[in-house]
């Protein structure tokens, strides 16, 4: 099996990948190919014998889609994108990676001639205020952020690829993940992350937000299992609706707080210092707060039962057990 990965070199591709190794197979079949592609060329995975491409490339450029799928790679996933911020401070960027990026993939992809499994990540901020109590899949799509928008009109794109039958897409709707490791980046949500992942290493972190905010989130470990079960999913399972949300955990930020406080004690707690920020805060409070998930649990995909189970999640992939006092 040949199985491509866009945006290889961020947090989910690198875990994907690692894990994609550590299998060594996927949907039952052998994975005896791998080609990685990002803006930046991708690390070089350990402990895989199989056939390697490490690529930097952009997907929107002219020619980089048809490229990226010259080797007709059974499985796609298209995780490349610019991030929830940046899509909105840098309006340009977001259009031309997020959707011409997209487009450009599915559009090489009828082009060779030929159906890949895509596997796409799409994102909760697809939806838009005034919500439900909790969002049910057939929601409308009424994006508040460019970055909604982006990622909506590539939902579209993909389901109208699939019902043509140029391609076997699934989108699924990433709850933020959190909690990230390493650096933060551009992502509006990143605070989610800081606000848990600084502390537990003993540094001060930055909540831009009030502790009333409320959201819904999934680890990366999560995430990844996400991944590999949509790519296991059949067209009868999916029916004519390929695009989903996934099931994760909703909590205010002050539940997140006292869920790092049972975790990890007061003193951990306290490195959490509170600095509004009026952008970020205008961007999260058009998100989702509650996402009604029952089409995804009901097809398999499985997340966290708590904020704590996702916290100690990260305690043991990223810090080896261990919390700084």
């Amino acid at each position: 099996m040949h199985i491509l990965v866009t945006g290889a070199a961020g947090m989910i591709g690198r875990k994907l990948t690692a894990r994609l190794v550590r299998d060594g197979q996927l949907n039952g079949q052998k994975i005896d190919r791998l080609t990685l592609i990002d803006v930046v060329a991708p690390d070089k995975p350990g402990g895989f014998t199989g056939f390697l491409e490490l690529s930097a490339s952009d997907l929107s450029n002219p020619g980089a889609a048809a490229k990226a799928v010259a080797g007709k790679p059974d499985v796609i996933f298209h995780l490349a994108g610019v991030v929830s911020g940046e899509a909105e401070t840098d309006f340009e960027k977001g259009y031309r990676v997020n959707l011409d990026g997209t487009r450009g993939l599915l559009e090489a992809i009828r082009v060779a001639d030929y159906k890949p499994k895509v596997v796409f990540t799409s994102s909760i901020a697809v939806f838009g205020a005034p919500f439900p109590s909790s969002i049910p899949d057939d929601f409308h799509l009424t994006p508040l952020t460019s970055y909604g928008t982006q990622k909506a009109i590539s939902e579209l794109l993909l389901a109208d690829y699939t019902r043509r039958g140029f391609l076997d897409g699934v989108g699924i709707r990433l709850p933020t993940i959190c909690v990230r490791p390493g650096k933060p980046n551009k992502a509006a949500s990143g605070f989610f992350s800081g606000i848990i992942r600084e502390p537990l290493a003993g540094q001060e972190a930055l909540l831009p937000v009030a502790e009333t905010v409320r959201h819904t989130h999934a680890s990366p470990r999560a995430a990844i299992g996400f991944l590999l079960h949509a790519a296991s999913l059949t067209r009868q399972q999916l029916g004519g609706r390929v695009n989903l949300s996934m099931p994760g955990v909703s909590c205010t930020v002050g539940e997140q707080i006292e869920a790092l406080r049972r975790v990890a004690g007061d003193k951990v707690a306290a490195r959490i210092r509170r600095v509004p920020d009026e952008l970020v805060q205008r961007i999260v409070s058009g998100w989702a707060e509650r996402l009604d998930a029952r089409r995804a649990r009901d097809l398999g995909f499985q997340a966290e039962d708590s904020f704590d189970d996702i916290i100690r999640a990260h305690i043991e992939d990223e810090l080896d057990g261990k919390v700084a006092n």
